[in-house]
């Protein structure tokens, strides 16, 4: 069996990067709900695909597999660096690829026939505007297919790690790091979509169950790319570890320990115009 510790990368590796967002985040959050989302697109009448919110292509591959051959797929990300690691993995396959902020789409008026979003309208700033945009460039009949996260309680690992995390803080985290969370209720996202004009909308949660080779994998990567990483290395870097190991103790007693599967929980929504 693999050795755990030789599947943890260093920590001269950077936790920010695109790459460490893509090995701990990938199989453990965003490859569950890619299957899931790709499987929900008709694909018989798209000429045009837009991803928003690409990241490192999770999703991007499973919309590429799913519509026509012949169907163009164009998948966008404001974030350059993650985009690049999407490039990377996926060069092998048509897809155009675009730097494009949600709050603008550079499309014409009816041109696009599906538009695909899996957890980055949560972060958008003006998200009334961005679901305006989504309507806008959607041709009549197209659909917008998004997934938002729900409650933390729902996404267990995560929501075990604020836990513990939060007897290391001396302070509250910051309100924005509920972003994620933001749109995890069908009462905050139907007003949106309604009031961008779209009338023929379904809204469900959906769990799935998450994958990660080890505990450890998972834990390195919440931890090392949490939001509470910064606040606790400066009073005391020791805490990290003794945070990963605890929780990794944790989650390998409720979820195995290689593999570990844990319950993860999302809002699938699609709207037609």
């Amino acid at each position: 069996m693999k050795d755990i510790q030789t599947s943890i990368p260093s920590d001269d590796d950077s936790r920010d990067s695109a790459s460490h967002y893509d090995r701990f985040f990938g199989p453990l959050y965003f490859e569950p709900f890619a299957v899931e989302v790709a499987q929900r697109i008709d694909s018989t009448s798209i000429e045009i695909a837009l991803e928003i919110g690409a990241g490192t292509g999770r999703v991007t591959r499973h919309i590429r597999e799913r519509i026509p051959a012949s169907a163009k797929l164009i998948a966008s990300d404001i974030n350059k660096d993650m985009m690049e690691e999407a490039k990377k993995k996926l060069s092998h396959l048509d897809i155009e690829w675009q730097i494009i902020d949600a709050q603008e789409l550079p499309f014409k008026n009816d041109s696009i026939d599906l538009i695909v979003c899996c957890f980055a309208y949560m972060f958008v700033p003006d998200k009334a505007k961005a679901f305006a945009e989504a309507y806008r460039v959607l041709r009549p009949g197209g659909m917008l297919l998004l997934s938002t996260w729900d409650r933390l309680e729902k996404n267990v690992p995560s929501h075990i790690t604020r836990l513990i995390a939060e007897e290391y803080l001396e302070v509250p985290l910051p309100e924005s790091n509920n972003l994620a969370t933001s749109m995890s209720e069908e009462d905050t996202i139907r007003p949106l979509l309604q009031n961008a004009r779209f009338t023929d909308i379904s809204i469900e949660k959906v769990q799935l169950l998450s994958a990660s080779p080890t505990a450890r994998d998972a834990e390195y990567g919440l931890v090392k790319g949490g939001p509470f990483y910064d606040v606790i290395t400066k009073h005391n870097p020791a805490w990290i570890d003794e945070m990963i190991n605890k929780v990794e103790k944790e989650l390998a007693e409720k979820f195995g320990a290689a593999p570990m599967k844990a319950p993860i929980s999302a809002v699938i929504s699609q709207a037609w115009k």
